[in-house]
């Protein structure tokens, strides 16, 4: 996408006029429809776009700046709340550009390429579901689709991000640019990569 300025001069639209989205490629084919990175100045659709099946238009960041407000729950036991930072928009975006500066700094790469590659090693291909029959429940492994692979990987990605923050040294910024950085070398110690890992190993079971 180009933009003109004064003069009639054409430049290239970056996110959040900083990070170019022209040069990056999503390689994993399941993920190629789901994973949205269209350069937008602002990456902010207030709220318009409600229904799953149309969050394929959100930008992947824009929906990574939104769930660092609300996660969601992690069941009945979990201590990390986030319900302080709801409505924060400015906060949170301020929060994913920090971290995406820290992570040009580090690698040396466009600090997109490294979230796509994050995206595509962390998202599950299958997970377990409950089957009910006669009264008895046992698992049933399933292909998990494209849609739900990117929603649970960002959810994932911010949860990580906030076990490493929580009561912790580092700030929320460095926890999310570590766990972004550590999910693109598929690396155990990431909590995105481990989750895959542990729901495909149930998975496997469950056949």
């Amino acid at each position: 996408m180009v933009c003109r300025e004064k003069g009639f001069k054409m430049v290239e639209m970056k996110v959040f006029g900083l990070f170019d989205a022209s040069e990056v490629r999503v390689e994993d084919p399941g993920l190629k429809k789901v994973v949205n990175l269209s350069p937008k100045l602002m990456l902010k659709s207030h709220g318009r776009i409600k229904w799953d099946p149309a969050r394929t238009k959100v930008n992947a960041v824009e929906r990574l700046i939104n769930l660092l407000q609300v996660p969601g729950s992690r069941g009945k036991k979990h201590k990390i709340i986030t319900g302080w930072i709801t409505g924060k928009q400015a906060k949170c975006t301020k929060i994913v550009i920090d971290a995406f500066k820290i992570i040009e700094e580090k690698t040396g790469e466009n600090p997109l390429k490294v979230f796509v590659r994050a995206i595509e090693n962390g998202a599950p291909r299958d997970e377990t579901t409950t089957i009910v029959m006669g009264g008895s429940k046992y698992p049933q492994a399933v292909d998990v689709s494209p849609r739900r692979r990117l929603n649970l990987v960002l959810r994932y990605f911010v949860n990580g991000s906030y076990d490493k923050a929580f009561n912790k040294k580092a700030t929320i910024v460095e926890a999310l640019a570590k766990e972004l950085m550590l999910a693109a070398e598929n690396s155990g110690e990431s909590f995105a990569v481990r989750k895959r890992i542990d729901t495909e190993k149930q998975a496997d079971a469950a056949r």
